[in-house]
């Protein structure tokens, strides 16, 4: 039986872990952080009905269900406060799946315990360094504290500053900054609550906001605000009321209860960086392959990320199930792959407003949010949250 070194414990990692399994194919998840590492507070992420359904497959989508809350409806509303339209969330018709928010740690701690729970072993502590091949074809990673692991070949979903795409291709551009920071947060004491089931989207003049609220009261918000590129130490050292008050100041002229809801918010508050990878030269060699943000890093304005990587770990094992060995099942995978993505990636990015709007580029921004929120959302979101993967289809 072939035997798979994984690296990375996010998300990608343990879905394809266990769809490996599934495939009859053994994988160890070898991940960077120490078990228990402490999550970006605050951050969350939304899995769309593409995503449930790859989980689904996998039969682990039960756990991320009892973790998460469900989300139908989607308003959009104008930096005046006008709101612009309400309409069925995307993919939320599709088979009672709907959309689900969830911490973004919360995810990863389900998907572990639950690849576990199936015998999936995790090793913590696992920086990758490098790898070797074997005459014989056997692959060795080798790690930052000086120990090794064996297997027949090596899947990259460590994220998207990826150790194993620079060893695929040393020439690999770095991620793109979108120009922008998303921050995140969570609070139950704002008096901005959304309605049931509902994510309310604000326009704003020079960033965006968003916010949902579970069952249980917690108001989880994200705002996309213009920002420069910071050093990762500088990023984890800025504080959460520094945040704060760039949110407060990103939508001080607009009539968005941003300011609101983050003055309700304590600790519980994050910043990243906004980054992409417009498209990704080499997803694979004959022994390394990569999934998840390490091969189509997506900027978060889509919320597509996570169900990117969950689809990513199916498809990959398929391949490996059906085709005759690594090299011919990595090329498959990236045949069926690589359009798809690289077009969440190109939507996503063109989501990234960098500059502010005018008085009339806003109205004219307005008039096509409310055309498009009038009309017939699986138009133009069939492609994306409707697309299935078939785990009984041999692929040839």
């Amino acid at each position: 039986m072939a035997h798979a070194l994984i690296i990375g414990g996010g998300i990608a990692g343990p879905v394809t872990a266990m769809a490996l399994q599934r495939a009859g194919i053994t994988a160890t998840v070898h991940e960077a952080y120490p078990e228990g590492a402490v999550e970006e507070a605050g951050s969350f992420l939304a899995l769309f009905a593409n995503g449930l359904a790859a989980l689904r497959t996998l039969g682990c989508l039960g756990p991320v269900e009892e973790a998460s809350s469900a989300a139908d409806t989607i308003e959009s509303y104008s930096d005046t406060g006008v709101r612009l339209g309400r309409q069925a969330l995307a993919g939320s018709w599709d088979e009672g799946l709907g959309v689900r928010t969830l911490p973004r740690a919360v995810l990863c701690r389900t998907l572990r315990a639950e690849a576990v729970r199936r015998g999936i072993p995790f090793r913590y502590g696992k920086r990758l360094t490098g790898t070797a091949v074997r005459p014989d074809g056997t692959i060795t990673a080798s790690f930052a504290d000086g120990t090794h692991a064996e297997g027949d070949f090596l899947v990259g979903a460590d994220g998207i500053h990826s150790r194993t795409r620079v060893l695929l291709d040393p020439a690999a551009p770095p991620p793109r900054h979108t120009g922008q920071f998303t921050v995140c947060g969570a609070t139950r004491h704002t008096g901005h609550p959304a309605p049931p089931r509902t994510y309310r989207m604000h326009y704003g003049r020079r960033a965006f906001f968003g916010c949902t609220t579970t069952p249980g009261g917690v108001t989880y918000w994200f705002a996309n605000i213009p920002g420069a590129d910071l050093p990762r130490d500088v990023l984890a050292a800025v504080t959460a009321d520094e945040w704060r008050r760039r949110v407060t100041e990103a939508f001080a002229e607009d009539a968005v209860p941003a300011a609101a809801i983050v003055a309700a918010t304590g600790d519980e508050i994050t910043g990243l960086n906004g980054y992409d990878i417009p498209t990704t030269r080499v997803w694979h060699d004959a022994h390394h392959v990569l999934a998840g943000d390490a091969a189509h890093a997506t900027a978060p304005n889509a919320a597509q990320g996570a169900s990117m990587a969950i689809e990513d770990g199916v498809v990959l094992a398929r391949c490996l199930r059906d085709l005759p060995g690594p090299r011919q099942a990595f090329a498959a995978y990236e045949r069926l792959r690589r359009e798809r993505v690289e077009k969440v990636v190109a939507m996503s990015a063109a989501m990234a407003r960098r500059e502010p709007l005018g008085p009339g580029e806003r109205r004219a921004r307005d008039a096509e949010v409310a055309r498009r929120m009038a009309g017939d959302p699986r138009r133009d979101t069939e492609w994306l949250t409707g697309y299935r993967v078939d785990w009984d289809a041999p692929v040839r």
